[in-house]
């Protein structure tokens, strides 16, 4: 469609909602429900959106936001803006190109990547993809330890820079979605970063087959003693994701992890669980300046980073809307990370904050 003076019309998405709701009536059913679902009656999924609604900001005048330095320092890392891109598997399901697309993207764009353990694309090529850009690789622990022990030296050697422990996925949380789907990986696709049946995520038309695959891959036995371990056997920072208590968070640090995740899984494993938001709060005060603290779930405007800061998160990560992007490949992660970066830089600037060390406790209600 064009304009009376023959211009194109720019029907590029101009928010994430809207790039979610393209990028859902392109993707397959299965492929659809498996990214969108939260477990059971998804409550926790909606509370992770609202709870960032529900904060009001007042915003600080007469500042001279001229200039702004969106920079945030994470495991002694300076990123230029305070978002990275959290673990979600088998993002093949999305675009032919993947965990590689997104990798590439994210260099682009200066943003560090999280790989998933369940990647369909292995750790080393989604490192040749996008050689010398920060990465970080998300750790379940299997049964079987010599298997992970052997995704850590991997991670290792092919020069990611942190671990992210997963301790909220014992079991995987009940998606009444992908149950009534028999989610199964379609041919082509595979766990690329394990071998042989470990591989494969099927159905055998009892449940997701994804649930089955935690039920008999995953280790629901995970201590702290299994914390320390991993930071034993490892050079790399180790971050645990899935911590929404302070006494969890307080007990982390002290067993060699350092930094924390504030996270419900995006709402997709215990239904009713608090807010990742919600539960910032506390977390940041136990940690107390020992450690770098995160949090994800629910972001989907600059605001939210804006309001995340406030109460004293390091940086976000970003889940789902890589996702929605992903389905245009490169361009359209790209355009996510454009997007959000915008909002934000005009939401310091609105706010009357021209760096991180102006975004206090006081900028929300």
């Amino acid at each position: 469609m064009a304009d009376s003076n023959h211009t194109p019309i720019n029907l590029a998405p101009i928010n994430l909602a809207e790039v979610e709701a393209r990028a859902l009536g392109r993707l397959s059913p299965m492929a659809r429900d498996y990214y969108a679902s939260g477990a059971t009656d998804e409550v926790t999924l909606r509370w992770n959106r609202e709870a960032y609604e529900r904060i009001a900001l007042r915003p600080r005048t007469f500042v001279d936001v001229s200039a702004r330095d969106l920079s945030t320092t994470v495991l002694g890392r300076r990123h230029v803006w305070p978002v990275l891109i959290a673990p979600a598997a088998f993002q093949r399901l999305a675009h032919p190109d993947g965990e590689a697309a997104v990798a590439r993207a994210a260099a682009a764009e200066g943003v560090t990547v999280t790989l998933s353990t369940l990647s369909s694309t292995s750790i080393e090529d989604v490192a040749a993809a996008a050689p010398g850009s920060p990465r970080w690789f998300q750790l379940y622990v299997f049964r079987d330890r010599v298997l992970t022990r052997g995704l850590v030296e991997r991670a290792e050697a092919a020069g990611y820079e942190a671990l992210v422990l997963t301790v909220d996925a014992p079991l995987l949380g009940r998606r009444e979605r992908d149950a009534r789907n028999r989610f199964t990986l379609p041919d082509g696709i595979t766990a690329a970063n394990l071998t042989g049946a470990v591989a494969s995520v099927s159905s055998d038309g009892s449940d997701s087959g994804l649930f089955q695959f935690f039920a008999s891959q995953i280790d629901p036995a995970l201590t702290w003693a299994d914390l320390e371990w991993l930071c034993s056997i490892t050079r790399l920072p180790v971050i645990v994701k899935g911590v929404l208590r302070a006494d969890d968070a307080a007990r982390a640090i002290e067993a060699g992890a350092r930094g924390v995740i504030v996270s419900n899984h995006g709402g997709r494993q215990l239904d009713g669980a608090v807010a990742s938001i919600d539960a910032l709060p506390e977390v940041v005060e136990a940690v107390a300046d020992r450690a770098s603290v995160l949090v994800d779930g629910g972001v989907r405007r600059g605001t939210d980073i804006l309001k995340a800061f406030a109460l004293g998160a390091d940086a976000v990560l970003l889940g789902r809307p890589i996702l929605w992007g992903l389905v245009d490949g490169e361009p359209g992660v790209r355009h996510v990370l454009q997007l959000l970066r915008a909002e934000f830089d005009l939401a310091m600037a609105l706010s009357g904050c021209p760096s991180r060390a102006a975004v206090t406790r006081d900028l929300i209600v």
